[in-house]
């Protein structure tokens, strides 16, 4: 048993579980807050009866019982050796998304949730405004539901994500400016039809879905939380929900202990947040995007203030990198670990990089870095720095003249 409530973030007004997302009193954003009823012990039962889902911690979720994402969730939690030895960290770990299914990134957690709360509300039709990813999400889940599905983009967006969307089947709308633009556009439309917008009036619950990855990690490091994490920031919403799963398990009893210091990774061709922690505001001054990691271009995030309240309060902070960072992280993380992120993983692994070059973690703490997408999602970003394929004729001599010099020469260092 659980209960669920909505609550004003700015004023803490509380409002039953309906599908609004502004404060009537002081027009803050809402936020869903759910309370399990049992002890620890039947909890943690429970969960490690439940399904390899983000599902098994449906007592933490706002929702009455599964509907959508049955396979989404319970993602790898990959001991990075090769990576951890470069940056002197012997207890880094890859929480890896981008394997996540549907759609191979982390939005797939949030639509569960939101799809699931949709149905529950008798919505037929369901939308978005994304940078990709989510539009991924929505348009898979819905298809899977028997649900329609309308989904806007800006219409510069990368061409893999434009297909991932639109092989599913949806209505794309490829508007003529930013995701901010997008964005706005969206809240004058969900306003006056009846659709759930899973990142507008049904957003309480989307964001939920975000806590899990933070539920996994405590799981699979034997019911403790890291010492440190590192996360890519676009509105702050993931950020913010990753403190909140880690407070809530430790607030039920399921953990003890300290919790993670948080650290928020942009790109600097978009950081209006690390801008504001550098800069020591309480407020985010809007941005106009650009960069190459566009899953994180959010220039004016909804929920920045709240994210910098969680890097004051965990012990954190936030950086920013260069998209030549980006692009040259993403590539050591595929040559030393196998993985192969998009844009957004690119930027938590640069500030990773950068943190412990800067002494930010001891070597024998436990840090997390959360790889959010796939990188055959965005396979433009990193294909013109490859090498070109060794041209050879189908004979030997060729394959001796041109191939085998090359594997007798000295592997490259990574950088």
């Amino acid at each position: 048993m659980k209960n669920v409530v909505l609550r004003c973030k700015i004023c803490g007004q509380t409002y039953p579980p309906e599908p609004r997302y502004m404060c009537e009193t002081c027009f803050g954003p809402l936020e869903a807050f759910v309370t399990p009823q049992d002890d620890p012990m039947t909890l943690r039962q429970r969960i490690l009866a439940g399904p390899p889902s983000l599902w098994r911690y449906v007592d933490f979720l706002p929702v009455e019982r599964p509907l959508a994402g049955p396979h989404t969730g319970w993602t790898p939690l990959k001991k990075a050796e090769n990576l951890g030895r470069m940056l002197g960290l012997r207890h880094l770990y890859l929480k890896d998304d981008s394997v996540n299914h549907p759609t191979l990134s982390f939005k797939d957690r949030v639509v569960s949730v939101a799809l699931t709360k949709a149905q529950e509300f008798g919505m037929d039709t369901v939308s978005c405004a994304s940078t990709g990813n989510l539009a991924n999400a929505v348009a898979a889940q819905a298809a899977h539901l028997g649900l329609r599905a309308v989904v806007f983009i800006p219409a510069d967006l990368e061409p893999q994500k434009r297909v991932g969307s639109g092989v599913f089947g949806p209505l794309v709308v490829a508007v003529d400016g930013n995701y901010d633009q997008v964005n706005r556009l969206c809240t004058e439309i969900a306003d006056d039809l009846g659709w759930g917008f899973v990142n507008i009036n049904l957003r309480p619950y989307y964001a939920e879905g975000s806590k899990t990855l933070a539920f996994e990690t405590v799981e699979q490091l034997g019911w403790r939380a890291p010492d440190a994490v590192v996360a890519p920031v676009a509105s702050g919403s993931l950020y913010t929900k990753l403190w909140k799963g880690f407070q809530e398990f430790r607030r039920t009893g399921l953990i003890e202990g300290p919790l993670p210091r948080m650290y928020g990774a942009q790109a600097a061709g978009c950081a209006p947040i690390a801008q504001a922690w550098k800069a020591g505001r309480e407020e985010v001054q809007p941005v106009k995007p650009r960069t190459i990691a566009k899953s994180i271009a959010i220039g004016n995030p909804a929920d920045g203030m709240f994210a910098l309240q969680v890097a004051r309060e965990s012990r954190g902070g936030f950086e920013a990198v260069t998209d030549r960072e980006i692009v040259e992280t993403m590539r050591l993380l595929a040559e030393t670990e196998g993985i192969f992120t998009e844009t957004a993983g690119g930027t938590t692994i640069a500030i990773l990089r950068k943190l412990a070059r800067e002494g930010a973690f001891d070597p024998d703490e436990t840090v997390v870095a959360y790889i959010t997408g796939n990188g055959y999602k965005t396979l433009e970003v990193v294909a013109d720095g490859l090498e070109e394929p060794v041209a050879i004729a189908p004979t030997w001599e060729d394959f001796e003249n041109r191939v085998l010099p090359r594997l007798t020469a000295p592997v490259p260092a990574l950088s």
